[in-house]
Protein backbone atom coordinates (compact mmCIF):
# COMPACT_ATOMS: atom_id res chain seq x y z
CA UNK A 1 0.00 0.00 0.00
CA UNK A 2 1.14 3.63 -0.90
CA UNK A 3 0.26 6.44 0.16
CA UNK A 4 -1.35 9.05 -1.85
CA UNK A 5 1.09 12.10 -3.11
CA UNK A 6 4.08 10.42 -2.16
CA UNK A 7 7.22 9.05 -4.49
CA UNK A 8 6.51 5.37 -4.04
CA UNK A 9 2.32 6.10 -4.90
CA UNK A 10 4.43 7.79 -8.06
CA UNK A 11 6.38 4.91 -8.68
CA UNK A 12 3.43 2.53 -8.97
CA UNK A 13 1.16 4.79 -10.80
CA UNK A 14 3.57 5.43 -13.85
CA UNK A 15 4.35 1.26 -13.67
CA UNK A 16 0.22 0.89 -13.73
CA UNK A 17 0.09 3.45 -16.67
CA UNK A 18 2.92 1.98 -18.57
CA UNK A 19 1.32 -1.91 -18.18
CA UNK A 20 -2.06 -1.20 -18.83
CA UNK A 21 -3.34 -1.56 -22.71
CA UNK A 22 -6.20 1.04 -22.86
CA UNK A 23 -3.95 4.02 -21.43
CA UNK A 24 -0.85 2.99 -23.47
CA UNK A 25 -2.89 2.90 -26.35
CA UNK A 26 -5.16 6.48 -25.91
CA UNK A 27 -1.81 8.04 -25.16
CA UNK A 28 0.33 6.41 -27.76
CA UNK A 29 3.79 8.24 -28.74
CA UNK A 30 2.27 11.64 -27.73
CA UNK A 31 4.22 14.11 -25.79
CA UNK A 32 2.30 15.59 -23.29
CA UNK A 33 3.53 16.96 -20.05
CA UNK A 34 0.63 17.74 -17.22
CA UNK A 35 1.44 19.41 -13.60
CA UNK A 36 -0.53 19.24 -11.01
CA UNK A 37 -0.74 21.32 -7.66
CA UNK A 38 -2.70 20.20 -4.88
CA UNK A 39 -3.76 22.39 -2.53
CA UNK A 40 -4.96 21.70 1.47
CA UNK A 41 -3.77 18.00 2.06
CA UNK A 42 -2.74 16.80 5.13
CA UNK A 43 0.90 16.90 4.70
CA UNK A 44 0.77 20.26 2.96
CA UNK A 45 0.56 21.23 -0.63
CA UNK A 46 1.97 18.49 -3.23
CA UNK A 47 2.88 19.22 -6.71
CA UNK A 48 2.73 16.19 -9.21
CA UNK A 49 3.22 15.64 -12.54
CA UNK A 50 2.76 13.34 -15.80
CA UNK A 51 5.45 13.30 -18.65
CA UNK A 52 4.61 11.51 -21.83
CA UNK A 53 6.62 10.82 -24.86
CA UNK A 54 7.51 8.06 -27.56
CA UNK A 55 5.49 5.59 -25.87
CA UNK A 56 6.33 5.73 -21.93
CA UNK A 57 4.92 7.92 -19.16
CA UNK A 58 6.30 8.86 -15.88
CA UNK A 59 4.60 10.33 -12.95
CA UNK A 60 6.51 12.50 -10.40
CA UNK A 61 6.51 14.43 -7.21
CA UNK A 62 7.57 18.09 -8.07
CA UNK A 63 7.48 20.21 -11.11
CA UNK A 64 7.64 19.87 -14.88
CA UNK A 65 9.05 22.77 -16.31
CA UNK A 66 7.46 22.78 -20.03
CA UNK A 67 4.19 21.36 -19.13
CA UNK A 68 1.31 21.81 -21.58
CA UNK A 69 -1.23 21.97 -18.87
CA UNK A 70 -1.31 23.00 -14.84
CA UNK A 71 -4.28 21.68 -13.01
CA UNK A 72 -4.81 23.15 -9.83
CA UNK A 73 -7.31 20.90 -7.52
CA UNK A 74 -8.12 20.09 -3.68
CA UNK A 75 -6.42 17.09 -2.06
CA UNK A 76 -10.04 16.52 -1.61
CA UNK A 77 -10.71 17.02 -5.24
CA UNK A 78 -7.66 14.64 -5.98
CA UNK A 79 -8.16 12.09 -3.50
CA UNK A 80 -12.20 11.93 -5.06
CA UNK A 81 -10.51 11.45 -8.43
CA UNK A 82 -7.93 8.75 -7.62
CA UNK A 83 -11.27 7.02 -5.73
CA UNK A 84 -13.15 7.01 -9.14
CA UNK A 85 -15.68 8.84 -7.30
CA UNK A 86 -15.83 11.94 -9.17
CA UNK A 87 -14.72 11.96 -12.96
CA UNK A 88 -12.24 14.64 -14.29
CA UNK A 89 -14.98 15.90 -16.75
CA UNK A 90 -17.36 16.31 -14.26
CA UNK A 91 -14.84 17.93 -11.30
CA UNK A 92 -13.66 20.51 -14.14
CA UNK A 93 -17.51 21.45 -15.51
CA UNK A 94 -17.81 22.06 -11.51
CA UNK A 95 -15.27 24.32 -10.88
CA UNK A 96 -13.25 21.81 -8.61
CA UNK A 97 -10.41 21.71 -11.09
CA UNK A 98 -8.95 25.18 -12.70
CA UNK A 99 -6.84 24.47 -15.85
CA UNK A 100 -4.39 26.40 -17.80
CA UNK A 101 -2.10 26.29 -20.83
CA UNK A 102 -2.76 24.40 -24.23
CA UNK A 103 -6.45 22.90 -23.45
CA UNK A 104 -6.61 21.83 -26.86
CA UNK A 105 -3.80 19.51 -26.27
CA UNK A 106 -5.10 18.14 -23.09
CA UNK A 107 -8.91 17.65 -25.09
CA UNK A 108 -6.77 15.56 -28.25
CA UNK A 109 -5.59 13.14 -25.01
CA UNK A 110 -9.15 12.99 -23.32
CA UNK A 111 -9.01 9.03 -24.21
CA UNK A 112 -6.19 8.87 -22.27
CA UNK A 113 -7.09 11.09 -19.55
CA UNK A 114 -10.07 8.50 -19.01
CA UNK A 115 -7.83 5.28 -19.05
CA UNK A 116 -5.48 6.47 -16.35
CA UNK A 117 -8.55 6.02 -13.86
CA UNK A 118 -9.00 2.16 -15.54
CA UNK A 119 -5.22 1.71 -15.20
CA UNK A 120 -4.89 2.87 -11.21
CA UNK A 121 -7.92 1.29 -10.13
CA UNK A 122 -6.22 -1.64 -8.48
CA UNK A 123 -3.60 0.08 -6.56
CA UNK A 124 -3.93 0.04 -2.98
CA UNK A 125 -3.58 3.41 -1.99
CA UNK A 126 -3.57 5.00 1.58
CA UNK A 127 -5.89 8.13 1.44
Amino acid sequence: MSKFLTEEWAKEVTAALNSHEGFKNAMGAADLGIQFNTDDGPDGDVDYYLKSSGGTSNVAIGELDDADVTVKQSYDTATAISKGDLNTQTAFMTGKLKVSGNLAKLMMHQAAIQQWGAAVSDLDVDY
